[in-house]
């Protein structure tokens, strides 16, 4: 009995091993948490020529969600000049034009994923849209920082 307990044993160890030797060399695979479809990193949408001033509004209960995406909204091209809460709370995410670019709008869905268009005029801000996100956006993956 002692002879087949160091064999099983042993085989354990060396299973261990091959494992903690392997796992490096293996693809590593991003898993998404509480159900979030992964979205792949936003590329930029925006030509470098335009500047397309834009501000984020979260519109769902999630914390921190329009710091999320102002950060894709940036990494698209948009100059995001400020964000925070919405009080609307729409299902999918709304793009407001507010100086009559529906090109830039339609630049703004396409990087969110999709997205409802309003047009909603206004001079008085100092935005050419406004995002209000919604509860159905997800946000891209992000890398892990140590």
């Amino acid at each position: 009995m002692k002879g087949r307990g160091r064999w099983i044993v042993g085989g354990l160890l060396a299973l261990a091993a091959i494992i903690f030797l392997v796992r490096d060399v293996l693809p590593r695979r991003e898993v998404a948490v509480r159900g979030e479809t992964p979205v792949a990193r936003i590329k930029r949408v925006v030509p470098e020529s335009d500047r397309v001033r834009v501000e984020v509004l979260n519109g769902t209960s999630t914390r921190g969600l329009a710091r999320r995406a102002t950060a894709a909204m940036r990494d698209a091209g948009f100059d995001v000049v400020s964000s925070g809460n919405a009080t609307e709370r729409p299902d999918s995410s709304l793009v407001i034009v507010r100086t009559g670019r529906e090109d830039w709008a339609v630049l703004a869905a396409k990087a969110l994923g999709g997205a409802r268009i309003q047009l909603r005029p206004d001079t008085s801000r100092y935005v050419d849209l406004t995002i209000v996100i919604g509860s159905l956006w997800r946000p891209p993956l992000q890398p892990l920082d140590p």
